[in-house]
């Protein structure tokens, strides 16, 4: 068994970018994935983790021939050991969009067996102040920050250069009880919402959430997309990004391009935001199906959308739901899902390809889960017609995009 390398410097040459926020490199014949490193450059790797098998982990502590893309990171929070939430702050934007675009190629390629060129699109306001949604953790000392990459250590924080200007001050500048976690929220309206989660509690022999409680705002979230005012529970899912939902309904709406008295499906639908774009194409002879795991989302959009009668609400797991024979006794003429990171699925797929939709818009969080979901489609009979990549999560790895599968000509 190889001897363990943790702790270990090493100085290797940087390969191409691996799907997760690393880099790739060799040395002594095994893999190693190298965060806050650029591809070509040259530099020293502390190891931060080895299990003896073929690949281990590690961090450029020192860069001995640098990228011409490197650039300061502007968060004094984002470096080795520090704060896991950003991987790319140490590339400039436009490489950081470029690295993205090439892991989504990789994946289609390797996964999907697809060769796809791939340009991630930027979204308005820059890499800098653009999250509106965070949780943070609070470390022994009370202190809340964010955690270290593949870490339980909390990282404390007076700042956040990623989060929307102001939505912190309310959070960093006090301590809070130990274990505890902080949902902040500032949504359109300019407003701050605060829920503090209590420190975890045993359950049945198992750990789970404290209870939660409101500590600022009313609690519900005003937003805006698609042409409407969206209320909703602030610690709900939405988009992170201000620019996000409404881009993201505009393409979907696009491509899914519903003729009126179709039947559409809106799986992993959460509050209707794409519901609603398909129910306005649809018109009133038309349906949609919404499927959604949640019922507080079933609940605001039902609230949201009540002056759309043509949408019906199924709450629960998407594969459960596509299983029963009331659901799948009116085939769609199009399908629009929004798996979580997992991906859909072979038997949410294999469900959705039964169908026979004349179009399928899948959007998507992770590329990998992507790639697997298109190259599972392709068995059925479908395959991707279009494809747009969006950097809905600049500094960090994160890419969000969206494809149209159609059936094989």
């Amino acid at each position: 068994m190889t001897a363990t390398w943790k702790q270990r410097l090493i100085e290797v040459e940087v390969g191409a970018v691996a799907h997760g926020g690393h880099c790739v490199a060799r040395h002594e014949g095994r893999v190693v994935f190298v965060r806050h490193a650029l591809p070509g450059e040259r530099v020293v790797v502390r190891i931060t983790e080895d299990t003896g098998g073929s690949f281990c982990r590690g961090d450029a502590v020192e860069i001995l021939d640098a990228s011409p893309d490197r650039v300061q990171a502007p968060c004094r929070f984002a470096g080795p050991g520090l704060c896991g939430g950003c991987d790319w702050q140490h590339a400039s934007w436009q490489a950081q969009r470029e690295l993205k675009a090439a892991v989504v190629s990789e994946q289609l390629h390797r996964l999907a067996k697809l060769d796809w060129e791939v340009i991630v699109e930027d979204l308005p306001g820059g890499p800098e102040d653009w999250r509106t949604r965070m949780r943070l953790a609070v470390g022994p000392d009370g202190r809340p920050g964010f955690r270290a990459h593949r870490s339980h250590q909390v990282i404390p924080v007076d700042d956040c250069v990623i989060a929307v200007p102001n939505a912190l001050d309310t959070v960093v500048d006090r301590t809070w009880p130990a274990k505890s976690e902080l949902v902040v929220t500032r949504d359109a309206g300019g407003r701050t919402h605060l829920t503090e989660i209590g420190p975890p509690v045993l359950r049945r022999g198992r750990p789970v959430p404290g209870p939660s409680r409101l500590r600022q705002g009313s609690g519900t979230a005003t937003e805006l997309a698609a042409g409407r005012t969206w209320n909703l529970r602030s610690e709900g899912f939405w988009q992170v990004h201000p620019a996000a939902a409404d881009t993201f309904a505009k393409v979907v709406g696009d491509w899914a391009d519903c003729r009126p008295g179709d039947r559409a499906w809106d799986l992993y639908g959460g509050v209707g935001l794409f519901a609603s774009v398909l129910a306005d194409q649809v018109g009133p002879n038309g349906s949609v199906a919404v499927v959604e795991s949640s019922h507080g989302a079933v609940a605001d959009g039902k609230l949201n959308l009540s002056d759309h009668p043509n949408i019906s609400w199924h709450a629960g797991r998407t594969e459960d739901v596509l299983g029963s024979p009331d659901f799948t006794d009116l085939p769609p003429d199009v399908v629009v899902l929004d798996p979580p990171r997992k991906g859909a699925g072979k038997v949410v797929v294999t469900a959705i390809a039964r169908s026979r939709p004349a179009r399928v818009v899948y959007v998507a969080c992770d590329p990998a889960a992507l790639a697997r979901d298109i190259a599972s489609f392709a068995q059925h009979g479908y395959e991707l017609a279009q494809l747009r990549a969006f950097d809905a999560f600049p500094m960090t790895h994160h890419v969000e995009c969206i494809a149209l599968l159609e059936p094989a000509r």
